[in-house]
């Protein structure tokens, strides 16, 4: 009977000192890994943001990146053409290279002269934007998203 009972004391120790975590991914600040949605895009003149562009009349562009694999869709109510795109990303903690394989037929078109798309990156928890640069590393354009999963 002591030994039942010395087994069961155990395992209530045991049982109270494990850590219960969530099922949810768990992610840190340095992973693009997950889903993440465009919620405005910035223009800028002379290094500094000139304009900011919000998503209008039902504009949706979600991102996913897993494993080193980016998808990425687009849907505007008022573009009768279709946007998405598949390929591999690799990034830094100031660098987004994104090498598309294939997508829609107006993204090929675009994927003709430009293969491998770079960013300038700021990574944040739940947000990250990705800066294009012009010839001389000055920003011209940047995609801000926000983490949704």
């Amino acid at each position: 009977m002591r030994k039942l009972l010395g087994l069961v004391f155990l395992m209530l120790i045991l049982i109270s000192s494990t850590e219960f975590t969530s099922s949810k991914q768990q992610t840190n600040a340095d992973s693009l890994e997950g889903t993440w949605e465009l919620i405005n895009r910035f223009n800028y003149t002379d290094g500094n943001v000139s304009d900011t562009i919000f998503n209008t009349n039902g504009y949706r562009q979600v991102k996913i990146y897993s494993k080193g694999k980016v998808m990425w869709t687009r849907h505007s109510p008022d573009d009768p053409n279709e946007w998405f795109g598949y390929g591999s990303y690799t990034n830094t903690a100031d660098e987004l290279e994104e090498r598309l394989e294939y997508g829609s037929a107006t993204m090929m078109s675009i994927q003709d002269t430009i293969k491998i798309f770079t960013f300038e990156l700021h990574l944040h928890e739940d947000s990250y934007s990705q800066i294009s640069l012009d010839e001389s590393g000055m920003p011209t354009f940047s995609e801000n998203y926000q983490r949704i999963d």
